[in-house]
This record gives structure tokens, C-alpha cells and sequence, in this order.
């Protein structure tokens, strides 16, 4: 594997998830929504943003180094890019990470990667709003949380700037905001686990 497909070096012109989360801990819904952002947006990289922590959470995570540890384990494949940016920038909000990457890198096409969870408490974020404005974001389905998010307040808000998942692959090009929502065909035995995920 080339060590450039694990790095942070990036080049004008190419297209990058942004993949923010605790990964407290890292389990099979994650790799699903990284795996099928790469594949339906036809996206050069994955950035898996393991935060220091969540202020929407109560518990304190464990350790980052733990966290990114299991979640190289878990995510060796090639485009699988594993950051701690956030905690190296002394941040917690995804809209300070987002202009950073967005000032240094002007000519990259970032879009930011969410779970259905993720969207289901998305007006809880901070400058939700303005998150919307600067990126594109893309919502993969997962189990128990699909009715709850389609239905959920930032969906409603954003109702009229959705993309047909048809044109998936336009998102990362797209101009904000735009965000589209993903479903796609689990094996029976990923999807058990899934649900019993959600659910816990």
C-alpha cells in the first residue's frame, strides 16, 4: 500500500469525506457509512476526524490514542486516511475544523459524512446552520435511526437544498448548501449487528 494513500497530503482537485466522531468505539455502522461514502461519491479520500470528545455526550471517551489505534485496526484499507487534526488544532466544534481545512485547502472538495444519527440531532450542533452553508454533506442510512432523521428538524430545514441520491456523485462538486441521503444493501449478518448497535 502506498504510504500517500494514509497520509494527509492533498492535491488540488480532489474530492474528501470528512468522517467526524467519538468512534467510542469504533464498530461495523462506521466502516458501513465510510465505505459507502467513498464508493457512491466517488470520493478520492475518507478523513476519519476522531474528535478528543463529544459535548452532545455526557461520558468522557477513552483515550484518543485508544481510539485511533482501533480504528486503524478496523480501517486498513487503502483511502482510509485516520486524523486527529482536531485535537492537534485545540478544537471542538466542526465548524472551526471545517473553515480551517476550507481556508488552507481552497481548491480540495470536502464534504462532510454523517451517520442518520448524526442528522437526527444535527440542530443540536453548534452553527448547525452555518455548517450547512460551507459544505456539503452527505447522510448514510442506518438502522433505527432512518424515520427519526428524515423527520428530524435539520431535515426539514434543509429540505429544499437535497440531491436525488441518483446524482451522488455530483455532491463533492456541488456548491453548498446541498446534502443528499444514502441507502445501501447491508449482508444480513452486518446489518444484525447494526441494529443491535443503534439500539444499545
Amino acid at each position: 500500500m502506498s504510504r500517500a494513500l494514509k497520509s494527509e497530503l492533498l492535491h488540488d482537485g480532489m474530492r474528501v469525506g470528512l468522517y467526524g466522531g467519538s468512534f467510542d468505539p469504533v464498530h461495523k455502522a462506521h466502516r458501513h457509512v465510510a465505505r459507502t461514502a467513498l464508493k457512491r461519491l466517488n470520493l478520492d479520500r475518507i478523513w476519519w476526524m476522531v474528535s478528543p470528545g463529544n459535548p452532545l455526550k455526557t461520558h468522557a471517551p477513552a483515550s484518543l490514542d485508544h481510539r485511533v489505534a482501533a480504528v486503524e485496526q478496523a480501517m486498513p484499507e487503502p483511502r482510509h486516511v485516520i486524523s486527529t487534526l482536531e485535537a492537534r488544532l485545540h478544537t471542538r466544534t466542526t465548524i472551526d475544523l471545517i473553515t480551517h481545512l476550507q481556508t488552507r485547502y481552497p481548491r480540495v472538495h470536502f464534504v462532510w459524512i454523517m451517520g442518520a444519527d448524526g442528522l437526527k440531532d444535527f440542530h443540536r450542533w453548534k452553527n448547525w446552520r452555518a455548517i450547512a452553508q460551507r459544505i456539503p454533506i452527505c447522510v448514510i442510512a442506518r438502522p433505527g435511526d432512518a424515520i427519526k432523521a428524515r423527520l428530524s428538524p435539520a431535515a426539514r430545514h434543509l429540505s429544499p437544498s437535497r440531491i436525488c441520491d441518483r446524482h451522488a456523485k455530483t455532491l463533492a462538486l456541488g456548491k453548498p448548501p446541498g446534502w443528499t441521503y444514502l441507502t445501501e444493501p447491508l449482508h444480513p449478518e452486518a446489518s444484525r449487528v447494526m441494529r443491535a448497535n443503534a439500539s444499545s
